[in-house]
């Protein structure tokens, strides 16, 4: 899940990245969005801005999906998974780029390249 970057991250670059990640947990994925397309300079940033993106989108199908399975009664079901997956997936990224590590989101789907 977590590989560790051989390169210092700068304090900027990690205090940007953990609010991408605490704000993709309120937001979803404007944060990781808007950062993705202003930040284009810190490899880091851009990074971190593209997994939380992924994420969103991948919690956002999710839920989707929960809500359409909410008329077989199943859906209450998927949609506090995909809840609680993304509460928990979010603070493990804060908690990573806090360090300067890089996080990425076990079974994200890669859209954004």
């Amino acid at each position: 899940m977590e590989t560790p970057t051989h390169v210092a991250v700068g304090q900027d670059s990690r205090n940007i990245a953990v609010l991408i990640w605490i704000g993709t947990i309120f937001l979803g994925f404007i944060p990781g969005l808007i950062i993705y397309l202003v930040k284009k300079d810190d490899a880091y940033v851009q990074e971190q801005a593209k997994e939380a993106l992924n994420w969103s989108i991948t919690a956002i199908v999710g839920y989707i999906a929960g809500v359409i399975l909410t008329f077989v009664l199943i859906g209450a079901l998927v949609l506090l998974a995909v809840g609680i997956c993304h509460l928990v997936f979010c603070i493990m990224g804060a908690i990573a780029t806090s360090k300067g590590e890089s996080f990425r989101v076990p079974f994200a789907l890669r859209l954004i390249k």
